[in-house]
């Protein structure tokens, strides 16, 4: 199982949110690239990143910060946020960024996402960010009335290979992961399910493991130190 730091943009500087509200955004680091090297310098070969900024204007805001990680570690960067267009996936896929990961737009512009899908292949990832099992877009501020899994289903069928996937009632609780859901899409697809949002202590690490599932997204545990992340990583490679 990958183990994925995340680091969450605004401004420019890491912070975390609760439960997605903008309104909670706390400051967790200094920056984002002396971040990511504590990241690497634990063992982390991985790191998440979002552009939150992004994610509510609707467009890249904060590419320089993930382009400067990307180039100055040796970490691969997995970015979503703002990715609304070709031109943008182009501009990330040729500034060094991983995997990049569409979320509003998974669910508003399924054309793109074949057409992503069809040029970059595996360098596309979605982002399946839930209320209520009923996924969620524009920074999780709107709410649609399409299942997570009918809509992992629709992505598996246009052959993403990749999917995050986020309980928001869980993301920034630090209350453990939703591993009924996550249970319930690793059996209803044959994606790559990354799960995110309540990842807390290494129990939470273990039993995401036992439940085969490809990754897990650990932020605010790492930042309040309730995960040690050089632990997590060894017990993910176990």
């Amino acid at each position: 199982m990958i183990i994925f730091p995340a680091i969450d943009i605004i401004d420019g500087k890491p912070v975390r949110l609760f439960k997605g509200d903008f309104s909670t955004s706390e400051q967790v680091a200094e920056n984002a690239i002396e971040t990511a090297k504590s990241f690497e310098e634990a063992g982390a070969q991985w790191v998440h990143m979002v552009d939150l900024d992004g994610s509510l204007q609707k467009k890249r805001v904060n590419f320089a910060t993930f382009i400067e990680v990307a180039s100055k570690t040796n970490l691969k960067v997995e970015l979503g946020g703002g990715i609304r267009t070709l031109e943008d996936i182009e501009f990330y896929a040729e500034n060094g960024i991983s995997r990049i990961i569409l979320g509003s737009v998974a669910l508003k512009n399924q054309k793109l996402v074949e057409e992503a899908v069809s040029k970059w292949g595996d360098l596309i990832a979605v982002g399946i960010d839930a209320k209520d099992g009923f996924a969620a877009a524009e920074g999780w501020t709107e709410k649609s009335e399409i299942h997570f899994i009918d809509l992992a289903k629709k992505m598996e069928q246009i052959g993403v290979k990749t999917i995050i996937y986020t309980d928001i009632s869980k993301d920034g609780t630090l209350a453990g992961p939703n591993i009924a859901q996550l249970k319930e899409l690793n059996e209803a697809v044959s994606c790559n399910i990354t799960a995110s949002g309540g990842v807390a202590t290494i129990d939470d690490i273990k039993v995401l493991k036992e439940n085969n599932l490809y990754g897990a997204i650990c932020g605010k545990s790492i930042y309040k130190g309730t995960l040690d992340l050089k632990e997590a990583l060894r017990c993910a490679d176990d």
